[in-house]
């Protein structure tokens, strides 16, 4: 026998060995539960047709790599997902779909698994993993990237700034492109070029019956329309086509910092000047406890101006007050956005609240004030991003996004380090400042949606728009099977 014969003959006798056993491994029958929560058994055979059907992997408990699949970027969240189907390519999602949708099973969809509110995994139900797809390929020619929904926003950053382009994707780099986008995506360059969400071309999704669907202003515009805001209600995306746009990779920015005390005068000559910053400007605001300077706010900026301006547009922020640390310079975009950081989760778990405002009033910079310096731990945190300019004047029924006329969005955290006692006293704090807080604003951001919000808070959050996407809900996903987000309910 030549050596290449035998050589064939040993792996395909291997592999059938292999198979066999492997089949023989899988023939366990597992039990998940269904959308209303019911028990419903999923015969090994089917399991092993599904895995067979796939490119990726098909994990059950117990399996080698289920524990490590089914990690989310909060660990406040532990779910156990019956299966969790890790897609190599869109096929994959088709199949994932349709089991999912065949059998009535409770379905999550991870991307980043950045999800605030632990909604990427589930218990018992399919997680339909699409972080395994990860490319980014940028066409320098036509200033456009297509992305795989699995992608991380600091490898579109990174792949981006090579050729001077960028758009805007968020704030933190290891935030899944995928969800980041289709709650809409505020980023640094966003009041410049605006939402992560309006700088797309075109989608490409799985809906509830299984389908691959390609969105855009010419296709589907409906479901393109719903997709630039609405969440993961419509479908598992497998690919975002972005317009980029042409920046100087080297900006000015980093972090300034200045005493809580006092910080209800500083605050209010900051509303005035930030209202009328420029588009290049973006300043987010963080109120928190840092183990040396005590109770600070920071002003966390990215200008993306000419660089020789950057000294003169921010040296109000710098009159504000004496700073305890000021850490503005020239910096590259690329540190800015920390996008050499991407480790795909946090040290420590959380629990956020969030909403929209139309402003920094008198009324609520004293109640932020208050609120931190009344806070019992360093483990405690507001922060507020920063909107207005290009997303303003996008007009609001362009996309499902509904807060274009919000000047930031803003979050409260609490943390704790993972089995520690603190979980249960810093959720209720951020409950409780939330209580005092909520009244003064107007909707929330998708994005940060918490899994235990008021059903009218949902709505809250896509505003006039609700109704137009029940509609569109009922159209593509009738039975409610992307259900494990900002929730939409089919008209």
């Amino acid at each position: 026998m030549k050596r290449r014969d035998f050589c064939s003959a040993a792996v395909a006798t291997l592999a059938t060995a292999s198979l066999a056993g492997w089949r023989s491994a899988r023939a366990a029958e597992v039990t998940a539960v269904d959308l209303e929560g019911k028990p419903v058994t999923l015969k090994g055979a089917e399991i092993d047709e599904l895995r067979t059907l796939m490119r990726g992997e098909l994990l059950v408990p117990g399996d080698e790599h289920y524990d490590a699949a089914r990690r989310l970027w909060n660990p406040a969240f532990n779910k156990k997902p019956a299966l969790i189907a890790r897609c190599a390519g869109g096929a994959d999602v088709v199949r994932a779909v349709n089991f999912a949708a065949g059998h009535r099973l409770l379905t999550a969809v991870h991307g980043g698994g950045h999800s605030l509110s632990g909604q990427s995994a589930c218990d018992n139900g399919i997680m339909i993993d699409v972080s395994p797809m990860r490319g980014v390929d940028v066409d320098p020619l036509a200033k456009r990237a297509r992305v795989q929904s699995g992608s991380l926003l600091g490898f579109l950053d990174r792949e981006s700034l090579a050729f001077g382009l960028a758009t805007t994707v968020g704030t933190v780099a290891d935030t899944g492109v995928a969800g980041l986008t289709l709650g809409g995506g505020v980023g640094r360059i966003g009041r410049r070029f605006g939402l992560s969400c309006d700088n797309l071309r075109s989608i490409e999704v799985v809906t509830a019956d299984g389908h691959w669907q390609r969105a855009s202003l010419e296709e589907n515009p409906d479901l393109f329309w719903a997709l630039r805001g609405g969440g993961g209600n419509f479908g598992v995306v497998t690919d975002f086509d972005f317009q980029l746009h042409e920046v100087d990779p080297h900006m000015y920015g980093g972090s300034i910092y200045f005493p809580l005390a006092g910080g209800r005068q500083l605050l209010r000559h900051f509303a005035d000047y930030i209202a009328q910053a420029p588009d290049e400007l973006y300043v987010d605001i963080n109120f928190e406890t840092d183990e040396k300077m005590g109770h600070v706010i920071e002003f966390d900026v990215c200008y993306s101006g000419p660089l020789a301006d950057a000294p003169r547009v921010l040296a109000p922020l710098r009159k504000l007050g004496k700073p305890l640390k000021d850490e503005l310079a020239p910096a590259s975009y690329l540190t800015l956005q920390g996008s050499a950081n991407t480790p795909g989760f946090a040290r420590f778990a959380a629990y956020v609240r969030g909403g929209l405002i139309a402003g920094l009033s008198p009324e609520l910079i004293d109640i932020l004030v208050d609120t931190m310096e009344a806070a019992p731990s360093n483990m405690l945190s507001v922060w507020l991003q920063h909107q207005g300019g290009a997303i303003a004047r996008v007009p609001v029924d362009s996309t499902a996004y509904w807060g274009r006329g919000s000047s930031h969005n803003m979050g409260l955290a609490g943390f704790w380090p993972v089995g520690g006692a603190e979980a249960g006293p810093n959720t209720e704090w951020v409950r409780s400042a939330w209580a005092k807080i909520e009244p003064l604003t107007h909707g929330q951001y998708v994005n940060i949606a918490n899994s235990d919000e008021r059903e009218a808070r949902v709505h809250a959050a896509y505003g006039d728009h609700y109704a137009r996407l029940t509609t569109l809900k009922k159209r593509y996903d009738p039975d409610n099977l992307f259900r494990l987000n900002a929730n939409i309910k089919p008209a």
